[in-house]
């Protein structure tokens, strides 16, 4: 084995040696923690170049061996004495015979003293025809018999040609006897061999593993031990025998690495320890945390003095740091030590001690999760502020498990059971619906009143009370009609009744009657719409919903309610828990979408700093349609990205309402990645979809059996989930454009006038909607099955309608049929600058090339910010200098200047000049 960076132990041992030699002995110990490699310089002492005219003596102590009277003196003596002379034995030296000799003779009457005299008057003897090196590990273990002669060994060796080495573990009981004491007392040099350095972990590393190995790996085995040698050899022993490289890519996952030659140490060790320093450590264990020192010892039920006593010993033997275990392997050799029963003895102790302490109620709550024996009502308000905290943070899903646990310290039908699982529904409702629609139920049946029932119900987002099933929507009409008719109610019942009701026409948003109903419950409300309580505005959003969803209510009326509404909703709040899911979707199906752009920005800076993950996902998912419905697809599929990126996505818990929306973006989009991603998400369920998300995840299918060139198949799909759609009322031409689509899918199978004959229908439904996107869309497709100047001019429809929508894609995508029809070039400049703008490279790479391949794009449709950094950019000024200039941060200059280059079809700032000066000719 290596014996690294030991130059002075060396250096002091070889010149202790040399005075040996002289007559002048001494005693050497080597001491300091586990694994600091003790053991491994004292055996390579034995091939000290000083020691090459010595006897070397060796001997170690074994704990299993204590009992063994003189074992380590036997260790030492009996390999040299065979054949050794009779000349050995004389003088006081025969009494030694006892023990080594016994065959020949051993006085067994000797008392101890005289037997130590004649064991160390027998290593003068030998030491006189060449110097004696003694060398013993683990003194602390040594037998009694033994300690005594090293200890007047040690007394005497200064006058002897005899130098002591010895190895002892500091720290431990043992090392505290008085023999080891004494021995210690008078060495002549105490050394504490130091942790190796970078460049020795990774001379180790280089001898175990190759010369190949990488410098980042061989770092990652520095930080991870310390330099510790024992846990350096363990580690790089262990990495050895699994047959992997040492490459810096397995860097991170050496630094949490443990071994079990390590832990097996540390168990040995730590069933040593003396009775205070082993309690110690097992309450450090249980608590979860690092705690204040004094409440480790508390729990160990040690007073100060021997609690702190107990502290530096494990610190000597390298188990703690400062207060804190070394590392997490002295954790978990040290939870190997506690039983079952110790464990849940600890552990009720230590909730308590906690608690009474004051600690932070997380902290607290930890502990209780360790444990299963309920402690009464105290530990379930620790655990709901918990959770409350948890929540507040955006982890729901821990807040969810602690209180879940407190349900344990609750009675079985209570109302103390009741308000916990008002709570759990809270945290539940933001990572998996369903559970949170349970656990709503159980808390209802608990109370007795129809207020609090409905207090409770309420907890219930109606965007969650969509996927509720059967028995939910009864105990909700259940309590309505308990409530009453919120006309004849003021005050909070008033409220409680509205919010109930609003759920209702929720729960019923897939029943094409029960959204009939819901009309008609609008229509009572006009022509002032009542929104001064967060209840009518609770009510008029889920009806906005309703109407958006059956395309029977013109779209700008239900633009400008939606907007109202959303304006007065908290960007901040939990997203999920209220109503701007469905005005957001209201807002972009009325063409719109710009109106709920700033909103969701604002709301997903706030949903980024509680760090809810469904709550962002929630909020990238309303985002990708906000940027698809304003035509800007890039931005649209990177939003849609980001949701499935959070990992958090599927319909339990982000609702079919958002989920439905994923789906359409995918559709509209027609991004293949995008509607795989969407059907492999939803295929990983647990539960299959059901209703109108089955019918969206439906027609997903079908767009993938149409690109795999199967469009039989993706027509009899699309059919089948487009009539589900309409059965259940679903008509909106912006949001579910299945007609048209089919229509084209007829239309390339040869079935043109039933395509013409779709394409009419859906143009019908958008003219009642009123959306300028749905009816543009529906003049574009019929002009694509049309053919000649007709053609043309049903394709102009479509381009004068759009013009007034924000759905700049829809609007690139007529104007690029336009002039193919007819041949128009200025129609084609018109679809280059749309394309530029909204960033279609290919539909801009088509204009170009009608146009003769050099065509440039208008400086009209450079911003007005635009143009002004695009001209100082191209007089020299840097970014700096521009923002400057014009009061703005260098990244919006960087902004307006990529959009800019994109506008313009130009690389950077060389081509930049050029390009304004084409534009701009005279400025």
């Amino acid at each position: 084995m290596l014996v690294l960076e030991r130059e002075h132990e060396l250096a002091v041992v070889g010149r202790a040696l040399r005075e040996a030699s002289a007559g002048a002995g001494g005693v050497i110990v080597l001491a300091g923690p586990l694994g600091n490699g003790k053991t491994a310089l004292l055996h390579a002492l034995r091939r000290h170049p000083e020691a090459a005219g010595c006897t070397v003596l060796t001997a170690s102590a074994s704990a299993a061996e204590r009992e063994f009277a003189h074992g380590v003196v036997r260790q030492l003596f009996d390999p040299v004495l065979v054949g050794a002379p009779e000349e050995v034995w004389r003088g006081r030296a025969a009494s030694a015979r006892a023990v080594l000799a016994p065959a020949r003779g051993a006085h067994a009457e000797n008392d101890g003293h005289e037997l130590s005299s004649g064991l160390c008057a027998l290593a003068a003897n030998l030491a006189e025809e060449q110097p004696l090196l003694v060398l013993v590990d683990d003194l602390q273990w040594a037998d009694a018999g033994s300690l005594e002669v090293l200890a007047q060994l040690a007394r005497r060796s200064t006058h002897l040609r005899v130098l002591l080495v010895v190895t002892v573990r500091e720290g431990h009981p043992l090392a505290e006897q008085p023999s080891v004491v004494s021995i210690i007392g008078a060495a002549v040099e105490r050394l504490w061999p130091a942790p190796l350095s970078l460049a020795g972990v990774t001379e180790v590393v280089h001898d175990r593993l190759g010369q190949e190995c990488d410098a980042e790996f061989a770092l990652a085995c520095h930080e991870a031990t310390l330099g510790n040698p024992l846990r350096v050899t363990a580690l790089v022993s262990a990495w050895a025998m699994g047959g992997r490289a040492p490459v810096a890519a397995a860097a991170e996952e050496v630094r949490t690495m443990r071994t079990t030659r390590v832990r097996d140490r540390l168990v040995a060790c730590m069933r040593g320890l003396s009775g205070p320093a082993r309690a110690l450590l097992m309450a450090m264990v249980v608590l979860v945390d690092a705690e204040e020192p004094r409440m480790a010892g508390e729990l160990a039920e040690l007073d100060e003095g021997v609690a702190a006593q107990a502290r530096r010993s494990l610190r000597r033997l390298g188990l703690l740091t400062g207060d804190e275990f070394a590392h997490l392997g002295v954790r978990d050799a040290a939870e190997e030590l506690i039983t079952p029963a110790e464990r849940e003895s600890l552990q009720l102790r230590a909730v308590r001690l906690l608690y009474d302490n004051g600690r932070p109620a997380e902290h607290v709550a930890d502990q209780l999760m360790q444990i299963t024996v309920p402690q009464g009502p105290w530990a379930v308000h620790v655990l709901r502020v918990a959770a409350e905290a948890e929540l507040r943070r955006g982890n729901p899903r821990t807040a969810a498990r602690y209180l879940r646990r407190a349900l344990l310290d609750t009675s079985v039908d209570g109302q103390d059971r009741a308000k916990v699982l008002v709570d759990l529904v809270a945290a539940e409702h933001r990572f998996d619906r369903q559970a949170a629609i349970r656990s709503t139920s159980y808390a209802v049946s608990l109370l007795p009143e129809a207020g609090e029932r409905a207090a409770v119900i309420i907890q219930l987002a109606p965007a969650v009370v969509a996927d509720a099933p059967l028995p939910v929507v009864s105990l909700l009409r259940e309590v309505a009609k308990a409530l009453g008719d919120p006309a004849r109610l003021d005050g909070t019942n008033r409220e409680l009744a509205l919010r109930v009701e609003a759920r209702l026409w929720q729960a019923g948003q897939m029943n094409a009657l029960e959204l009939d109903a819901a009309l008609m419950r609008f229509a009572e409300l006009e022509p002032d719409v009542p929104t001064k309580t967060s209840a009518d505005r609770e009510l008029l959003a889920v009806l906005l919903h309703g109407a958006t969803l059956t395309a029977r209510r013109p779209s700008a009326q239900v633009a400008a309610l939606a907007e109202e509404v959303l304006v007065r909703e908290p960007a901040g709040a939990p997203h999920i828990a209220g109503v701007a899911p469905l005005l957001v979707t209201s807002l972009a199906a009325a063409d719109a979408p710009g109106r709920a752009a700033k909103w969701l920005g604002d709301a997903s800076t706030a949903g980024g700093q509680c760090g809810d993950a469904a709550h962002q996902a929630t909020i990238s998912t309303e985002q990708s349609l906000v940027h698809l419905l304003s035509g800007r697809f890039q931005d649209a599929a990177a939003a849609a990205r980001g949701a499935f990126d959070l990992g958090v996505w599927d319909w339990r818990t982000v609702g079919s309402s958002t989920s439905a929306m994923a789906g359409v973006v995918a559709l509209q989009l027609r991004d293949r990645m995008l509607i795989e991603h969407v059907l492999a998400t939803v295929s990983a369920q647990p539960e299959p979809p059901t209703g109108c998300l089955a019918a969206i995840v439906g027609m997903l299918r079908g767009s993938a059996a149409a690109w795999r060139g199967d469009l039989r198949s993706a027509v009899v799909a699309l059919t089948e989930c487009g009539h589900v759609l309409d059965r259940s009322g679903w008509r909106n031409p912006v949001l579910f454009p299945w007609r048209t689509t089919l229509a084209q899918m007829r239309h390339r199978l040869g079935h043109t006038d039933e395509a013409i004959a779709l394409a009419e229908e859906e143009r019908l439904i958008a003219q009642e909607w009123g959306a300028p996107s749905a009816i543009g869309r529906t003049w574009r497709v019929l002009g694509s099955l049309s053919s000649g100047d007709h053609a043309a001019e049903l394709t102009s429809r479509a381009v004068e309608v759009l013009e007034g929508s924000e759905h700049r894609l829809e609007l690139t995508l007529s104007l690029r049929q336009w002039a193919g029809q007819s041949g128009r070039v200025d129609v084609w400049r018109r679809c280059l600058d749309a394309a530029v703008e909204i960033g279609s490279g290919k539909i801009a790479e088509q204009a170009r090339a009608a146009l003769g391949g050099g065509a440039p794009v208008s400086v009209a449709r450079l911003t007005p910010s635009e143009q002004r950094v695009a001209l100082l950019a191209a007089a020299g000024s840097s970014n700096q200098e521009i923002a400057e200039s014009l009061a703005v941060t260098s990244r919006a200059v960087e902004k307006h200047l990529t959009n800019t280059y994109r506008k313009l079809g130009v690389r950077g700032r060389a081509d930049l000049a050029e390009a304004l000066h084409q534009l701009m000719p005279n400025g």
